[in-house]
């Protein structure tokens, strides 16, 4: 069972479809606890869930260093194999990526390497881009800059505004979340890591479970994931 940590800062609408995901009795997942750095409103999901949460409120603390490491603390007593950052509003610093370096993955609302930080949409917007979506990543010290697991994307209308694009990237990500989660669970992904280079293996079969928005019987890889279609073919 892949045991989980869901790191947050807002409503928590991934961390939601996360929650439905893996209490699906066919998905080997369990949420475990779910972190915030405020009184963020996703709390409320996770404890309607029955999933410990805990709020540590960076501004109680001297400095980040301090800060990170209550983090670490409540992150390693949950025993978690994978920690997902699901609106997490923190830089973390390079040392605690370092520590689970392999082990944290993000959602980002672009298709990177396109437009890391904030504002994509409306970047994407700015800059006539006729397609636009969202990636998973494995977390680096470097800022939205790990190895991609896979990304959805949407075409991007010529009536969109930052909100209706905004609106439409969402629905992707709460389908390429948990189908992620699904195919590591599953042993699809393996995350290795090698004298501090990390490593993406990836084998084709049946994500478990079911996602709202896509076929019934899920299939990993997914048709828009960025490794190379020969190495797939080598597996």
């Amino acid at each position: 069972m892949l045991r989980l940590a869901v790191l947050i800062s807002g409503r928590g609408s991934n961390l939601q479809s996360l929650i439905a995901y893996t209490a699906q009795d066919t998905v080997p997942a369990m949420i475990v606890k779910v972190l915030a750095d405020k009184p963020a409103a996703g709390l409320a999901l996770a404890e309607a869930a029955g999933i410990e949460t805990e709020t540590i409120d960076p501004s109680l603390y001297p400095d980040r260093a301090s800060f990170e490491e209550s983090l670490i603390t409540a992150i390693d007593k949950a025993k978690v194999d994978i920690i997902c950052l699901a609106g997490f509003m923190r830089v973390l610093s390079p040392s605690f990526c370092r520590r689970y370096l392999g082990k944290i993955i993000n959602i980002h609302p672009s298709l990177l390497p396109q437009y890391k930080g904030l504002n994509t949409h409306q970047r994407a917007l700015d800059d006539g881009a006729k397609q636009h979506g969202c990636s998973v990543h494995i977390v680096t010290a470097e800022l939205d800059d790990g190895p991609i697991v896979a990304q959805h994307q949407v075409a991007v209308n010529t009536a969109d505004d930052q909100d209706r694009l905004a609106a439409r990237v969402l629905a992707e990500e709460h389908k390429l979340y948990p189908a992620v989660i699904g195919a590591i669970a599953a042993g699809l992904i393996t995350i290795r890591t090698d004298q501090g280079q990390l490593r993406l293996d990836h084998r084709s079969g049946a994500i478990p479970g079911h996602i709202p928005g896509m076929e019934q019987h899920m299939q990993w890889p997914l048709p828009t994931c960025p490794f190379h279609s020969k190495e797939m073919a080598e597996k």
